[in-house]
């Protein structure tokens, strides 16, 4: 078998983890893959970094190459400003050649050109509807990215975007999951004080059931409190 370019290896990678549901810690191990095929495969490339969203949108850096890169990225969460928000805003692939003489975001272009870096190149990462982040190129010579630069940057985003959607997938199940745990401990032990206030008081499962609620409305507590309170009280009273 001829020898995977750095491309089709890097999305051999992708598609067999983002098969299986994974730890933060695979992604991050993944997108570190990506961050090293970037710097090696896109011309220019001096740093690289990729951006990730939380729920409520906030950007911050997952996976940067260097120091370098990470400082970059923060110039533009404190300003509010730059090619990479752009390119998430856009959902458009968002290009500076020269930092020095680009209009676009005067107080992102100040810090960035006081840390030697001139060009910038940023492709989102978006699954279906979503815009998850992006995935940013850094150089210190202007006019540094072409067309080829783009189009595989672009490649890299689409790998990326794999990775964090299968993550939030992952994050959700678990979430759910927990949460259904959760409702199944607290119907259990509703259900246990239903059945030592039948036996204790001689009422229907109705009316016990009533009693509980009448009980967590005039505390102020969850049914599933009152309900633990009842069968610690009831435990403890046995011989």
């Amino acid at each position: 078998m001829d020898q995977l370019t750095p491309v089709e290896e890097l999305s051999l990678v992708v598609a067999r983890s983002a098969g299986a549901m994974m730890a933060p810690g695979t992604v991050e191990a993944t997108l570190r893959l990506l961050v090293e095929v970037v710097l090696e495969t896109v011309p220019g490339a001096d740093a690289c970094a990729v951006t990730v969203l939380d729920a409520v949108g906030r950007g911050s850096t997952s996976v940067a190459s260097d120091e370098l890169a990470a400082r970059a990225d923060e110039l533009q969460y404190d300003a509010g400003e730059g090619p990479c928000l752009d390119a998430v805003a856009r959902r458009g692939r968002t290009l500076v050649d020269d930092a020095r003489t680009d209009v676009r975001w005067p107080r992102w272009a100040v810090g960035v050109d006081a840390l030697g870096l001139r060009s910038v190149l940023s492709s989102p990462l978006v699954a279906g509807d979503a815009v998850l982040g992006a995935v940013k190129v850094y150089s210190r010579a202007p006019h540094a990215f072409d067309a080829r630069s783009e189009r595989l940057l672009a490649l890299y985003a689409a790998q990326a975007a794999v990775l964090q959607a299968a993550l939030r997938a992952a994050e959700r199940g678990r979430h759910l999951s927990a949460e259904l745990r959760g409702a199944l401990r607290s119907r259990d032990v509703v259900n246990t004080a239903r059945g030592v206030l039948v036996e204790r008081e001689r009422v229907d499962e109705r009316t016990a059931l009533a009693v509980l609620a009448a009980q967590a409305e005039e505390s102020g507590r969850p049914l599933h409190v009152v309900a633990r309170a009842v069968v610690d009280a009831a435990a403890r009273r046995r011989p």
